[in-house]
């Protein structure tokens, strides 16, 4: 049985992984036209799923592709969430139609969880919503919750945002549905990178061996080179941010999307600089606040997905795109 190749390209936020896995991709198809049929790109990022999230999220434009096939990108509503075993089942199917195609896929983000999922093949069953529960929940505060989760599970409950009352909620539901406490991440990856996964209406119970070759690349940048990558992307991006969440909250206006119109309540509950965008829309942030609030942010979530990814024994992680190209060389 000959097991089929996935490169994987992981990083912090602002790291250059959609940059890095164009070049790579044209570099090899470069190197090695005869019998070497390309690459497609499959991306693996908990906000690029959504139809209308764009700029905020970082999704990469067609120029930008330079012609390389992207997948899973705007294949989701921003309405309704997206879980991990969604992403996991429609990653699977297309890898194996690019596999079918002779070609090589490329499994490309910072969601940890979602390359996890197809990484280590964990199964996700269903914790469906108790309604009932969650009414009589609602009714108290988030202190309230907060000392009954620590109740039912001091270890989840030391992991949660305390002022959070949906992911509270959400947990109490899931250590009353299953009678356990909310289950650990298994092997490395840290959950708090995808903070809305929870409320997904999934679980995780075991994995199993993934089917193929996996060689997985990792972004290494220093705390002040990525804090510089941020500033730069988000000066940039600030201005197309602010329009974007006008048309999404503003189905009357020009060049908003038709089934998009968002409340400013879920656009802060997709985080980063949606969350604060959405607040200064609303006047409750001046811009400078909404810079420095992103920028802090983002510097934060940065950390946590390397604390997360850097639990891994299998990432080689790399400083420059010829030692990227190397790996890949050697791999396919």
């Amino acid at each position: 049985f000959r097991k089929m190749k996935i490169v994987v390209i992981l990083g912090p936020t602002a790291s250059g992984k959609s940059d890095l896995a164009v070049k790579l991709a044209k570099k090899l198809a470069l190197r090695r036209a005869e019998g070497f049929k390309g690459v497609e790109i499959i991306s693996a990022d908990s906000r690029q799923v959504y139809k209308g999230l764009d700029i905020g999220s970082g999704k990469i434009t067609k120029r930008e592709m330079m012609g390389i096939p992207h997948h899973l990108l705007d294949v989701a509503s921003p309405k309704r969430k997206f879980t991990v075993s969604q992403f996991q089942r429609l990653a699977l199917c297309k890898i194996k139609e690019i596999q079918k195609r002779g070609k090589t896929p490329f499994l490309v983000g910072g969601t940890g969880f979602y390359i996890q999922s197809v990484v280590d093949g964990i199964k996700i069953p269903d914790v469906k919503p108790n309604f009932k529960l969650r009414r009589k929940l609602g009714k108290k505060s988030a202190e309230e919750l907060f000392l009954m989760l620590m109740h039912l599970d001091p270890r989840r409950a030391r992991g949660v945002d305390s002022k959070n009352p949906r992911r509270l909620i959400r947990a109490i539901e899931i250590v009353k549905s299953t009678g356990k406490p909310v289950p650990q991440i298994p092997n490395f990856y840290n959950f708090t990178e995808a903070g809305n996964l929870w409320e997904n209406q999934k679980i995780f119970s075991h994995s199993r061996e993934c089917e193929n070759d996996i060689l997985q690349i990792g972004i290494k940048k220093s705390p002040a080179e990525l804090k510089k990558a941020i500033r730069k992307r988000l000066l940039k991006r600030i201005k197309g941010i602010i329009t974007e969440v006008k048309k999404l909250t503003s189905p009357s206006l020009r060049g908003a999307p038709k089934q998009s119109h968002l409340s400013f309540k879920r656009l802060e509950e997709l985080g980063l600089e949606y969350r604060y965008v959405a607040q200064y829309a609303q006047g409750k942030l001046s811009f400078q606040e909404t810079l420095d609030n992103i920028q802090k942010e983002s510097e934060h979530f940065a950390k946590r997905q390397l604390t997360g990814f850097k639990r891994a024994k299998r990432i080689h992680w790399v400083r420059s795109k010829e030692e990227a190209e190397r790996l890949t060389e050697e791999f396919t």
